[in-house]
């Protein structure tokens, strides 16, 4: 099996040599590739924010928010494929690893399905109970519908792209991400303006633009790895690995959905936080859209070297080799410190200029300066609690990971907002940032050092099985 598994051409530097190599090179492609999604993000919104005005602005925020919520409902299953892939692969069982990936994207299909068709039917009434500006609410449903279009390719590409960070190949997702964001980023003009033989689409032109970006490096990115052979890519023969495989799906749900809860809590945290911050107007919105911006920057080397160090403790505890489960989380911590100060500390340098490539108008400004003042520096500590947690959640941990961060956010962050906020103004809204941060990171901390998920699994004794 050793020998099979070399010839499929698996990162077996992951289980040997050097760690902090490893997690280097791991996670700069993640990195490149979450700075690749936000740039591209960022130029959307200044074409958006400088030629279709502030209401269309605002719009964009909110279906963006929406957006993230989306894709938190299918990070915790992506992230159980990811990391029963990386368990598989660490212990050399191929054929484990292609019934985790049969199983796995048979779910994704029928969920993106079900998730495109009911977002597209309430959209309008989503973007109401976020009580999104009367002046955005047009722009919102017309954005939003049409990126609910390309939801099933975007589930897909993302499925595949941790199908491949399992298997310890994080470098052709980001290739594909290159394409799907040159051709976005091409393609927002062409269908704002109406360039060419392009209809001229206003804000629902960038939403296309980005729908047909997805639908062609999916495409691209399947008939890839079907043209190299993936070793994990399923073959006829492997058919019978497409089925909703009890034991596989099992696992995916039992673990995937606390993973998904906490990334729902994440994201319906940030609903609730637009929400009250909708309150205050569409200046305010605009200038929180527009600090977001540069946050989503901010936490790009947390969440980079989070995912490395899931898959390199995954393989690792698959090979049985703990000691290098214990330095990957070491190296993770001081990689984050070095990698998400010195972003801090360059935004800190060039604020106002960093915000003017978003907004117009010294209100809005003002309003952006003061939340990166307060907010900025706490995404170090996010930092230290994501690359602990996905440690801990490498081995099937995962409800302590869930209940840490649903009480540092919706026990402490969205009530400190909400109450003060109306009490002392919108400053209270950001302070809460750093509050919950700080309560996060202490609980994560205290039980990665004394907590038991060294002793969770993935699966029962699992085992491969024979068609």
């Amino acid at each position: 099996m050793e020998d099979l598994v070399v010839s499929y051409g698996v990162n077996s530097t992951i289980t040997e040599g050097s760690i902090a190599k490893s997690l280097f090179f791991f996670s700069l492609p993640v990195l490149l590739g979450n700075v690749l999604q936000s740039l591209n993000g960022s130029i959307n919104a200044i074409w958006i924010g400088r030629f279709l005005g502030q209401s269309a602005f605002a719009a964009t925020s909110n279906a963006n928010n929406v957006m993230f919520f989306l894709l938190s409902s299918i990070f915790g299953i992506g992230m159980a494929s990811t990391i029963l892939i990386g368990q598989s692969v660490g212990a050399k069982n191929i054929e484990q690893a292609k019934r985790v990936v049969g199983a796995s994207a048979l779910f994704f299909l029928f969920l993106s399905l079900g998730v495109a068709v009911i977002g597209w039917t309430l959209s309008p009434a989503i973007l109401r109970a976020m009580h999104t500006p009367p002046d955005a609410q047009e722009y919102a449903v017309e954005y939003l519908r049409i990126i609910f279009i390309g939801i099933p390719f975007m589930y897909g590409y993302n499925f595949l792209m941790m199908v491949l960070r399992g298997a310890g190949d994080a470098k052709t997702p980001f290739y594909f991400l290159i394409l799907s964001s040159i051709l976005d980023a091409l393609l927002n003009p062409v269908f704002i303006f109406g360039l060419g033989p392009a209809p001229k689409m206003g804000i629902a032109g960038s939403a296309t633009a980005t729908a047909i970006a997805q639908v062609v490096s999916f495409a691209c990115l399947v008939l890839f790895l079907y043209h190299k052979k993936h070793f994990l890519r399923l073959t006829r023969a492997d058919m019978h690995y497409v089925r909703f495989d009890r034991q596989i799906l099992g696992s995916l749900i039992k673990k995937g959905l606390p993973m998904g809860f906490q990334m729902i809590v994440v994201s319906s945290s940030g609903l609730a936080l637009i929400n009250l911050v909708n309150s205050f107007g569409s200046v305010a919105t605009a200038a929180y859209g527009a600090a977001m911006q540069l946050s989503s920057y901010v936490q790009m080397p947390a969440m980079a070297i989070g995912g490395a160090v899931s898959t390199l403790a995954a393989q690792n505890i698959g090979a049985g080799n703990w000691e290098r489960v214990n330095k990957t989380a070491l190296w993770g911590v001081l990689f984050n410190f070095v990698m998400t100060g010195t972003l801090v500390s360059i935004i800190y340098l060039f604020n106002r200029d960093a915000l003017s490539l978003f907004l117009k108008g010294s209100n809005a400004l003002d309003i952006g300066m003061r939340i990166n003042a307060i907010t900025l520096w706490g995404f170090v500590l996010f930092g230290i609690t994501f690359v602990v947690s996905g440690v801990v959640r490498s081995t099937g941990s995962v409800a302590i990971p869930l209940l840490i961060t649903f009480i540092a956010l919706w026990c402490v962050r969205i009530p400190f907002s909400y109450v003060l906020g109306h009490k002392y103004g919108i400053d209270m809204l950001w302070w809460g940032f750093p509050t919950g941060f700080i309560l996060s990171t202490v609980l994560a901390v205290a039980y990665y050092i004394w907590g038991n998920w060294r002793n969770a699994t993935m699966m029962r004794a699992p085992q491969a099985q024979k068609a």
